[in-house]
């Protein structure tokens, strides 16, 4: 007992020493529904975070978040850091090693020559650039997504909105908020990929891409090359630029936060969860599961044909990655969730948000592996796959269905991961195969039960590790401690052998019964999309 007390001790001692002298790295991500922050110790252990929910807003029929929130959001969540660093290490650090920005892939924030915003920033979750990304896929040979910044900046072409003379620069929120704190426009090349088609050969913008694209909207755009309105594309490993002084007082205004430290290139939040999941190698894959959900996997090759239910996009250090990202992912059940959190408040109990979470999943286990005959949709948004451009949530049965809390939970686990089955369908049909999903995200902060369901959705293992919950805040503040450990080792190598070695790793091999009552209702699903695009006519 003594022994465990005194390396207790050390730890914590030798964690104060590494946050006072500034050798611990800062991850920073703004997801959808929370911005993060994590600092990690030189074993890439984390050491303290901090936290800041916000909501995006859907004003003109767009879906945004004023930029001012950005900001309010960091500060609040860097306070929230800094005050759990000093309430559990006694320290509150002054400097960091290194640090790394990452966000939600895609959209659309465009600066004028004035460095000022022309339009509010058009997130991923924006479906209206149907026209444009269907013209541009048709003319590269390439999946243009609706999300992506091309399809964005071509469709404000087409409709000939008066902001575009204007446009001298075109970025992501990572590449927003690094820009700001560093003066540099350069982004990682992940989430390079989710503007412009990227070359796994340069590890750059397609030249011969960006040519025809040049070509074909010759006179239409304020420059004659796409390229001068992009950010310079950097990979894992590079310097992407230093903290100023103006960026520091961004991040924390009180003045405890010095300037100098290094930052790793901007990265979305695909590219983060590949790290966080260490999935960066060929045959590897991860699933992460938040607002949306989107499985990454990297290929051994080039995909045999154009699927628009797949994007092509790469790893932070350039290899290519077939990507299925659903719009929608696990927010309805936890809108659930929290309408049972609110009958147990009323039944007295004191029971926590996680606890009834918690409590739900496990549950699912008890319900049928087909889930009784219930189907449930959720979509708050339009799902591209599934050629929707709006959402119903919806929960629909038959009458011989069998309406059990079991049941309930498991079919919205389902609804979860149904619209990314029927994308993850097609790469099998091309050959594609793989080893191990890995999966992140909160939902797999529940032991086993999400693993198990997602085990039967994907036919496939797998695998949780003990950083599951934290995410790509703590993916990001891998990739800037890989920046601050000079990258000597390709990413990969770094990652199995300085970050993983010693990982803790949970494997869950699919269960045979639960696989067959998935298909079932999947097939069930895909049937009844016809309600779902029935109630976004009618409602």
């Amino acid at each position: 007992m003594a022994q465990h007390h005194d390396d207790a001790d050390a730890r914590r001692a030798a964690a104060r020493e590494t946050l006072a002298q500034g050798r611990a790295v800062l991850g920073i991500e703004l997801g959808s529904t929370r911005i993060k922050a994590v600092l990690v110790g030189e074993d890439h252990v984390p050491l303290a975070s901090g936290g800041h929910a916000w909501e995006n807003q859907y004003v003109d029929r767009t879906w945004t978040y004023p930029l001012d929130a950005v900001w309010h959001g960091l500060r609040a969540a860097v306070a929230d850091l800094l005050a759990d660093t000093e309430r559990r290490h006694g320290v509150r650090p002054t400097s960091v090693a290194a640090l790394g920005v990452s966000a939600m892939m895609h959209g659309y924030l465009a600066f004028d020559a004035d460095d000022e915003l022309l339009v509010p920033f058009r997130t991923w979750r924006n479906t209206s650039t149907g026209a444009a990304a269907a013209e541009l896929t048709e003319l590269l040979g390439y999946n243009i997504p609706l999300r992506w910044s091309v399809a964005h900046l071509h469709q404000a072409v087409l409709d000939a909105e008066p902001h575009v003379p204007d446009v001298r620069f075109v970025t992501t929120l990572a590449g927003y908020v690094h820009w700001r704190l560093t003066g540099r426009k350069v982004i990682g090349v992940g989430d390079a990929s989710g503007m412009f088609p990227v070359d796994p050969v340069t590890r750059d913008y397609d030249a011969d891409l960006l040519a025809r694209f040049d070509a074909h909207t010759a006179g239409r755009l304020p420059v004659a090359r796409l390229v001068d309105l992009l950010p310079e594309v950097l990979v894992a490993g590079q310097e992407a630029g230093r903290l100023t002084d103006e960026g520091a007082a961004l991040l924390d205004p009180t003045g405890t936060l010095r300037a100098g430290a290094p930052l790793c290139p901007p990265e979305g939040d695909a590219g983060t969860g590949m790290v966080a999941t260490a999935s960066v190698a060929p045959r590897t894959a991860n699933i992460s599961v938040g607002t949306s959900i989107f499985a990454m996997v990297v290929l051994e090759k080039p995909l045999a044909q154009v699927h628009h239910e797949i994007d092509l996009v790469t790893t932070p250090a350039g290899d290519l990655v077939a990507m299925v990202h659903c719009n929608n992912g696990a927010s309805e059940l936890g809108e659930w969730a929290g309408v049972f959190g609110r009958f147990a408040t009323a039944l007295g109990s004191d029971a926590g948000a996680d606890e009834v979470f918690g409590v739900l999943l496990r549950e699912a286990l008890e319900g049928d592996a087909d889930g009784g005959g219930l189907l449930a949709y959720n979509y708050l948004s339009g799902e591209p796959i599934t050629g929707l451009d709006e959402g119903r949530p919806l929960i629909v049965r038959t009458p011989d269905s069998r309406l059990t809390l079991g049941n309930f939970v498991r079919t919205q686990v389902y609804a979860a991961f149904g619209t990314l089955s029927l994308g993850l369908r097609i790469l099998v049909a091309e050959g594609v195969e793989v080893d191990t999903m890995f999966a992140h995200g909160g939902l797999f902060r529940t032991a086993g039960v999400a693993q198990r369901l997602l085990a039967a959705a994907v036919d496939t293992p797998v695998a949780v590790g003990r950083t599951a919950g934290e995410g790509g805040a703590w993916g990001i503040a891998v990739l800037a401690a890989y920046v601050a450990s000079g990258a000597a080792d390709d990413l990969g190598t770094y990652l199995s052998t300085r970050v993983f070695a010693d990982a803790e790793i949970d494997v869950v091999e699919p269960d045979a019964a639960d696989v067959a009552g998935y298909a079932t209702w999947l097939e069930r699903y895909a049937d009844g999309l016809a309600v779902e695009r029935a109630a976004t006519e009618a409602l």
